[in-house]
């Protein structure tokens, strides 16, 4: 098991949650928001198969990452914010016929799941959110 690992991948999805909830509340931009927030989102789950010193994935499918992870089960309304967050990455941050805004009734249904997918991986590592919080 490799704690350090897990705690250094859960330190910067902290640094993305907290990103995406200073731009949320400043009212700012969606599409900057989910960016954060789908980092977030995959950074905490990475830090699962950090913790059990496998090989880190090169994807950012959510959906994908969280079937490699026995740990997590999820409700479906859950499974389809996996989706929804996903398509929130943008490979490129140029404008095309797929950029969009999220609204922000849609953002703040996955800021409150990656907030509490943050704390539920703290606890399923036996990780100090505090100390995550540094």
């Amino acid at each position: 098991m490799n704690k350090t690992a897990s705690k250094e991948w859960l330190i910067i999805s902290f640094h993305d949650l907290k990103s995406a909830e200073i731009l949320y509340n400043a009212n700012h931009y969606t599409d900057s928001i989910g960016s954060d927030l789908q980092q977030c989102i995959e950074k905490s789950m990475k830090a699962i198969i950090a913790y059990k010193n496998q090989k880190i994935p090169k994807t950012h499918d959510l959906y994908e990452i969280y079937s490699l992870i026995d740990e997590l089960t999820f409700e479906n309304n859950h499974i389809d914010l996996l989706y929804i967050a996903t398509d929130y990455y943008k490979e490129e941050r140029y404008p095309n016929p797929n950029y969009f805004l999220p609204t922000r009734k849609e953002i703040k249904k996955v800021l409150d799941f990656a907030d509490s997918l943050l704390e539920k991986i703290c606890a399923i590592l036996k990780v100090d959110i505090d100390e995550i919080k540094k």
